[in-house]
């Protein structure tokens, strides 16, 4: 699986916590940073689609992170990754600039996943989306990480 993400992101804790949840999976969760667009907000948009859309690989699976996708808990995320390892087809998560993901990725987009309705800063997305990764693995292969239920 690879995240494919719009801005370099520089040492910190969100960078270490993205690096440690894409570490423990399996194969190691590889991250693809790419520049940011620069203009007016139609152009960036456009200029960052163009690079997430290069960037990808054409068999890909392709899962947008966008506002507007599907909200699954976390054992609805591991049924989701189950289905789509199954196709066989390499895991692609697109998160795009302070713009939003153009229409164009959108439409490219196989599905789409929303963190919830806050807004998130995307380094921290990145974050988010690696310990959730994690924890539909751990999920899927019965290790303990996840609790199911409340306390």
């Amino acid at each position: 699986m690879r995240v494919i993400a719009i801005g370099r992101q520089r040492q910190g804790p969100e960078a270490d916590l993205f690096a440690r949840y894409a570490a423990r999976l399996r194969p190691v969760l590889e991250l693809t940073e790419l520049p940011e667009g620069r203009g007016a907000p139609v152009e960036i948009k456009r200029r960052e689609a163009a690079a997430l859309l290069a960037a990808l690989p054409a068999q890909a699976f392709a899962v947008a992170l966008d506002q507007d996708g599907t909200t699954p808990d976390s054992a609805g995320l591991a049924r989701l990754l189950a289905s789509w390892q199954g196709l066989g087809r390499p895991i692609c998560f697109l998160i795009g600039g302070t713009e939003g993901l153009d229409a164009g990725v959108l439409s490219r987009a196989d599905a789409t996943l929303s963190l919830g309705r806050l807004t998130w800063p995307h380094y921290l997305a990145r974050a988010m989306l690696a310990e959730q990764l994690f924890r539909a693995h751990s999920i899927l292969t019965g290790h303990p990480y996840h609790r199911d239920g409340r306390p």
